[in-house]
């Protein structure tokens, strides 16, 4: 029996049984180190994810996708929901609603959880044969709402994905002195974690599939309105495993530089002129 047994055929759930599906991994979650997290198998119907495939099937990348290409994400491509087929799209708006929103706090002890109805970074993460995202901690700032963020859930959609393929789920010390775990994308295996600003994880591991099949999962992120203006907002941190050829992101350390010592109208007219060249 899945974890969470949303109906497969309108994507609904009774919010006690919801909330009653998460009690049993509270502590775990809530004792995960260095950072609160999870790996669960068996979380949605097999049904559901399968009519996600399908879905998948039909979608294709274009002009309008968000590609990245450069060395601490490559070879990865994010569809947001409204591009999905209509099954698809429709549980995304699931994974937004109340029952899923109490399922979460009930496990993690996170109150107010809000859901980003933008899917900013957020829907289908592809990465194709060679891709990989390097380690690092995400955003903290959701800019639009002015909330912070606190959870990240992956669930992944790979039959029969091995460990040699590449773009296991590792996470790190919050020093970057050792990977802790990782996670296979399985199918129908769910990642949730809490995120901060040093938060290290990512799937760095090259995506080597025998057939050349692409690593897929669906991604959420949630938030709460307790961001202080006084705090430093940042985009992703980029961090370079020990003894590896990662490569430091220094475009973005660049921009924070310029960020922290420039008047805001100069470092606007600069980092303008600086993007239009390609640094």
């Amino acid at each position: 029996m899945p974890i969470y047994d949303i109906d497969p055929e309108n994507l609904t759930i009774d919010v006690n049984t919801a909330r009653a599906a998460a009690a049993p991994f509270a502590e775990e979650y809530q004792s995960g180190q260095p950072y609160n997290h999870i790996c669960i198998d068996g979380f949605l119907p097999d049904e559901v994810l399968r009519k996600v495939q399908s879905d998948l099937k039909s979608v294709q990348e274009d002009q309008d996708s968000d590609t990245f290409e450069r060395a601490q994400e490559n070879l990865k491509t994010q569809y947001n929901p409204d591009r999905l087929p209509k099954f698809s799209r429709e549980l995304f708006h699931a994974f937004n609603a109340r029952p899923f929103l109490l399922f979460l706090e009930e496990m993690t002890g996170i109150k107010g959880l809000i859901p980003d109805p933008y899917f900013i970074g957020a829907g289908i993460h592809r990465v194709g044969n060679g891709g990989h995202l390097d380690i690092h901690a995400d955003f903290n700032l959701h800019k639009q709402m002015t909330v912070e963020r606190r959870l990240n859930v992956l669930i992944y959609l790979n039959d029969d994905w091995r460990e040699e393929w590449g773009g296991s789920f590792e996470i790190w010390e919050n020093d970057m002195s050792a990977k802790v775990k990782s996670f296979v994308p399985l199918f129908n295996r769910m990642c949730c974690f809490s995120t901060g600003s040093n938060t290290f994880h990512g799937n760095p591991e090259k995506v080597n599939h025998p057939q050349g099949e692409p690593r897929q999962s669906i991604a959420l992120y949630y938030y709460t309105a307790t961001w202080d203006p006084s705090r430093k907002a940042h985009s992703t941190i980029f961090k370079p495993r020990p003894g590896t050829e990662d490569q430091e992101d220094r475009k973005s350390r660049r921009q924070a530089m310029l960020e922290n010592w420039l008047p805001p109208v100069l470092y606007r007219k600069i980092y303008y002129r600086l993007s239009r060249l390609g640094f």
